[in-house]
């Protein structure tokens, strides 16, 4: 066995939690009574809802209880949250948008990955497995303009379903990049085509899984931000058609609008894929 596939649920879950702290997103959180109020009163209301309705038992309870802790100490709270609440809160968070379909981020993007102009190859280890894509497309605005100079950032799992900095040796921006579009909004980048890959089963949210009898699969994907000034931030994650995981996603992030198409590569080895986005203007 390598040691890159020696990756911890409790490593992992803990680079996500350490990166979460470090994002700032938590900065900007304004504590509004009456909200805070309305969210936590409900969240509690629904807990004991399901408490008096299915007759839980102190067994129950304690063993809820022993579970959450351990959600904490093995820094599974981003991975949990990530994949079991995250898809509700984008699509909430994106209703109203003509533009491209988003999804979740997931637990593993990291910012500032290495800028490059397009046409451009992604970082990757010089053995580095799997089938080569070229992935490409054009960045819009919703009047139909290319938008000059867009931003196109691109993760994604290897092929034994690993991230970069989320795994041990692992170079560190292997298969992450940032991509600049070329003034008509075009973008080409040669990656490496990701594997499905199951979630981390060692730890607390494993042990969730399999005492429901759940399966850990997420379907193989691509995960990208797409930026342009003036206009919002479209995060998304793209699938593979065939994929025997895109009709029962842990994560319940796979939606029609995401399926790329595949064909061979009409150069060299490997396969392409072409997918524009179309980004909504900011209101004003």
């Amino acid at each position: 066995m390598s040691t890159e596939t020696t990756a911890s649920a409790a490593a992992s879950g803990n680079a996500a939690t350490d990166r979460f702290r470090q994002s700032g997103k938590t900065t900007s959180i304004a504590a509004d009574v009456e909200r805070v109020n309305l969210l936590a009163s409900k969240l509690i209301k629904a807990a004991n809802d399901i408490v008096l309705e299915e007759r839980v038992s102190y067994d129950e309870f304690n063993a809820l209880k022993a579970w959450l802790i351990q959600v904490g100490e093995d820094g599974e709270w981003p991975l949990f949250m990530d994949v079991w609440l995250e898809h509700s809160v984008e699509e909430v968070a994106t209703d109203h948008r003509e533009g491209n379909k988003g999804s979740i981020e997931g637990p593993y993007y990291i910012p500032e990955a290495p800028e490059k102009k397009s046409p451009a190859k992604i970082e990757m280890r010089d053995d580095e497995k799997g089938t080569p894509l070229l992935f490409q497309g054009q960045v819009r605005s919703t009047d139909g303009s290319p938008l000059s100079n867009a931003k196109v950032e691109l993760w994604h799992a290897d092929e034994d379903g690993f991230y970069s900095q989320f795994a041990p040796n692992i170079p560190e921006w292997n298969l992450r990049g940032s991509f600049i579009a070329d003034e008509e909004g075009n973008f080409h980048i040669d990656t490496m085509q990701p594997a499905p890959y199951q979630i981390p089963t060692d730890g607390a949210c494993g042990q969730l899984i399999a005492a429901a009898g759940w399966h850990a699969w997420r379907p193989a994907h691509l995960h990208l931000k797409v930026s342009a000034p003036g206009h919002e931030l479209l995060t998304a994650q793209l699938y593979f058609p065939g994929d025997a995981h895109n009709d029962d996603d842990i994560a319940t992030a796979v939606k029609p609008e995401l399926l790329l198409e595949i064909k061979p590569a009409t150069e060299g080895s490997g396969v392409q894929t072409t997918y524009d986005f179309v980004l909504d203007p900011e209101a004003k």
